[in-house]
């Protein structure tokens, strides 16, 4: 009976992709830069801005009037699984406790309600945009400059939903948010850092969007800037991200509309992140998104991949594809109709849970023989209880094949507390860091937390004692607005650091967070020996020269070079000796920049990136 089923449910599958994919079009509708401009340096704008304690009041207010949320659709499927507790809970804490908190400090001051805090790190700096001001840092928390209004930047427009994104395949960063047109159209507004200086000149852009952009999120590909929101026509949106590094005041954007199963509420599809290495050219970018079966659609839990394959030429061409449909373990992602979710200590007032999407951001990493994608989403751990924790996947694609399948999932609640806008990323080792807001007991008021695990623990499983960063000292009582999103990004010299910024509740008003953190080496198979993996690479009279060091074991390892943008110059496949391997590659025909080489054995789950400089 069981493999009749299964019979059935994958037929019905493939019966759904195949109709999904069916009529697919290459058509799509270009919007041009309506407009450009090259920005003062920071230090230029902060002479003419007035004092930031002054203009808090005016923004406070310009986000509340502007930001909203769609109402959420109750269940239509009242059987829906799971009935009772969440089937994949992690109920106990990690016991690892060696995680390292490195840097941590006060982020942005702001009234607005919700803050949105986003950020990355660069070389050097550390840049954080909420609604609706940003700041440059230097990366142990300096102000380096600011905090500036965003409206000071990005054309005069305060209204926030900020993204902050550092490109460090161009080494340049990007800012953006969007901006209302009467509610029922909208912009879209970028501005990308003229050189690696984030406090000096900017190139902005301003394209249109037919319907209001709520809640953008952005990913950086080989072939573009990609852009999703919470639009009733749902929309994915790419920009000629070559062209705009560049400065051209006519780079163009475009979108293409597709039809996702959603509960009709809110929602918004998420593009993969590329990082590590950038994917290759002509390579098809991946959009997440996810059905419960409450939502009537569907009889089963699973996460939906599109695929958009893009061609800019003379006249830009694009084809989005339901790639994959992969069954999950039974979740509920239903929310309270008025996004009274979270609670909080000593009153009935509920934060925003934030359901019905994958939470920013849907970081991608290619790796030997796979692909990886980290997602995690919210949902209600217990339909009893009420509480409301974090799902989190790591999901692989078959470099091979093509073929997406989950390699691991869980929802972290080990306790009774409250968990939610989560932000998860994957680091150089293969191991994952998660960021997140929690709330909930008679003493744990919003506050701020991370967790993670090795590469090497047992699957599904959050490893590491959550660790919390910063404390808040009260509840939210004024709205029910909390931060529709955190961030949680690589640090793009170290790949071992995660960076992250979040809010938490301090004296009742929205405060935020900005800390860097890293999890030990990931010795897979030679914790026997309590030996580290030893990698060195060094360039020397034109060679690039290797030393590997008690490896796991002495299997097959491929060692690929490539460049900054993912274009592999040079690879092999070696057998080590002893647990230990040399080799070189040549470096005299390389021109000078940074360049990845990553290690990699599939069957036995190992790998390793590092960077080396060439000069």
């Amino acid at each position: 009976m069981r493999k009749i089923s299964l019979f059935f449910i994958a037929l019905l599958l493939i019966t759904n992709i195949k109709a999904q994919n069916s009529n697919q079009d290459n058509k799509v509708e270009i919007i041009k830069c309506s407009d450009f401009r090259v920005t003062k340096t920071l230090k230029e704008i902060a002479e003419t801005q007035p004092a930031y304690q002054n203009v808090l009041k005016q923004i406070r207010k310009e986000s509340e009037d502007k930001k909203y949320r769609l109402p959420y659709k109750a269940k239509k499927n009242a059987n829906a699984l799971p009935l009772k507790e969440d089937p994949a809970n992690q109920k106990t804490m990690g016991s690892r406790q060696s995680q390292t908190l490195l840097n941590s400090w006060e982020g942005i001051l702001t009234s607005s309600y919700p803050p949105d805090p986003s950020g990355a790190a660069g070389p050097n700096h550390y840049v954080q945009a909420v609604n609706s001001s940003y700041q440059i840092f230097s990366k142990t928390g300096s102000s380096i400059a600011g905090p500036f209004t965003l409206g000071s930047l990005l054309l005069g427009s305060n209204e926030g939903d900020p993204i902050v994104l550092y490109d460090k395949y161009a080494d340049r960063w990007v800012i953006t948010e969007f901006k209302s047109v009467g509610w029922t159209s909208g912009k879209v507004l970028f501005a990308i850092s003229k050189t690696n200086d984030p406090t000096g000149q900017y190139y902005t852009y301003q394209y249109t969007s037919p319907q209001f952009p709520d809640y953008p999120k952005f990913s950086i590909w080989s072939d573009g800037y990609y852009m999703t929101s919470n639009q009733s026509n749902q929309k994915i949106f790419v920009f000629e991200r070559d062209s705009m590094l560049a400065g051209v005041s006519t780079s163009r954007g475009f979108y293409k509309t597709f039809t996702p199963a959603t509960d009709d509420g809110f929602f918004c599809p998420l593009p993969a992140d590329a990082d590590g290495q950038l994917p290759p050219a002509g390579t098809p970018c991946p959009i997440f998104t996810y059905e419960d079966d409450a939502w009537g659609g569907t009889s089963i839990d699973r996460i939906n991949i599109y695929t958009m394959s893009v061609s800019w030429g003379t006249t830009p061409t694009a084809t989005i594809t339901l790639a994959s449909q992969l069954p999950t373990q039974a979740f509920d992602a239903s929310y309270n109709s008025t996004w009274q979710d979270i609670a909080q200590p000593g009153t009935n007032m509920k934060l925003d849970g934030i359901g019905g999407v994958f939470t920013f951001r849907a970081q991608y990493r290619r790796w030997t023989g796979y692909n990886t994608v980290v997602l995690n989403k919210g949902v209600k751990v217990d339909a009893t209880s009420g509480q409301r924790s974090i799902r989190w996947y790591e999901l692989r694609q078959n470099t091979t094949t093509g073929e997406w399948s989950i390699y691991q999932q869980s929802t972290f609640a080990p306790d009774n507390l409250n968990r939610w806008v989560g932000s998860i990323a994957m680091d150089d080792n293969g191991s994952i860091g998660l960021a997140y807001s929690v709330s909930g007991s008679s003493n744990v008021y919003p506050s701020i937390a991370f967790t993670g695990r090795l590469a090497s623990d047992s699957l599904n499983t959050m490893t590491f004692a959550e660790q919390i960063v910063i404390s808040g000292n009260s509840s939210q009582t004024s709205n029910n607005r909390y931060g529709d999103y955190s961030h949680t990004s690589l640090d793009p010299v170290d790949g071992t650091i995660f960076w992250h910024t979040g809010e938490y509740i301090y004296d009742g008003e929205p405060a935020t967070r900005i800390f860097s953190f890293k999890f030990p080496a990931n010795n897979i198979g030679v914790s026997e020996t309590n030996k580290e993996l030893s990698f060195t690479a060094f360039n020397n009279n034109g060679e690039i020269k290797l030393k590997i060091n008690n490896l796991p074991n002495n299997h097959e390892l491929v060692i690929d070079l490539f460049d900054i943008k993912g274009k592999l110059i040079e690879g092999k496949k070696l057998y080590p000796t002893a647990n230990s391997l040399e080799t070189s590659f040549n470096s005299f025909s390389l021109s000078k920049g940074t360049y990845l080489i990553r290690i990699g054995n599939i069957n036995s789950n190992f790998q390793k990136v590092t960077k080396i400089l060439i000069d």
